[in-house]
């Protein structure tokens, strides 16, 4: 079974950064196109990033556009999503999923979230 942890949210103050990881434990995640996800109080999941299992291109939610930078580090097997000039609307849980293809898909593995809140 693969599992996928998010981690490195925490509270932060608006216009600051945090880095969150998605690390694997049962599988390799160069071989995965990486979604990240979040979901904030009260409302629907939604997707804000995608790195393609090249890692060649992202793709990015437009209100997170310029702001995230998605990358991977396959020597550590990680993922990460770098947020910076946060804003109070980024408040969430963040996720990330994997999917064996070049893009995001659905996400057919997922992980535990962190929790981002942005707040001064």
């Amino acid at each position: 079974e693969v599992q996928l942890q998010a981690s490195g949210g925490g509270l932060v103050q608006p216009g600051g950064s945090l880095r969150l990881s998605c690390t694997a434990s049962t599988v390799t995640l160069r071989y995965y196109a990486i979604g990240w996800h979040r979901q904030a109080p009260g409302k629907k999941r939604e997707w804000i990033a995608c790195i393609n299992r090249s890692d060649d291109d992202r793709t990015y939610l437009d209100s997170v556009k310029g702001r995230f930078t998605a990358s991977r580090d396959n020597a550590k097997n990680t993922v990460y999503l770098q947020m910076d000039s946060l804003k109070p609307e980024d408040t969430a849980v963040y996720y990330c999923s994997a999917d064996e293809t070049e893009w995001c898909g659905v996400g057919h593995y997922w992980g535990e979230g962190t929790q981002v809140t942005v707040s001064s």
